[in-house]
């Protein structure tokens, strides 16, 4: 993370928040599922190979958006799991709670993703 530029930060930051605010426009005037739909955009993974382009270059760029792009597949497959554990936990815990848990999960789930694969 210290190798990258401020502008790719900050074109990250914005899309990501963008990706949030239209998918809570989207649940108010379609509906919670439509909502999930657009909250599942993957805004950063994009916004992160947009920006590659900012702080690499020649076969060092194509060498990052490689490693990028299998991590993707990894953290995507992970929200798809948290997702339905999410979709669990709310309606029987509440929303505090089951959220609490659900993320819980999330971390629990990356750290042992991140153990495994970093051998």
């Amino acid at each position: 993370m210290a190798g990258l530029s401020i502008s790719a930060l900050l074109i990250r930051f914005t899309l990501g928040g963008l990706a949030v605010v239209v998918s809570t426009l989207v649940a108010r005037k379609l509906g919670e599922k439509a909502g999930g739909i657009f909250a599942a955009f993957p805004a950063v993974y994009l916004a992160a190979l947009l920006t590659a382009s900012l702080d690499f270059g020649g076969t060092e760029l194509i060498s990052y958006s490689i490693l990028l792009s299998k991590g993707a597949i990894v953290g995507m497959a992970i929200n798809i799991v948290i997702a339905i554990i999410a979709g669990y936990l709310l309606p029987r815990k509440g929303w505090k709670s089951g959220l609490v848990q659900a993320v819980g999960c999330w971390f629990i789930i990356s750290i042992i993703v991140v153990v495994f694969t970093s051998y």
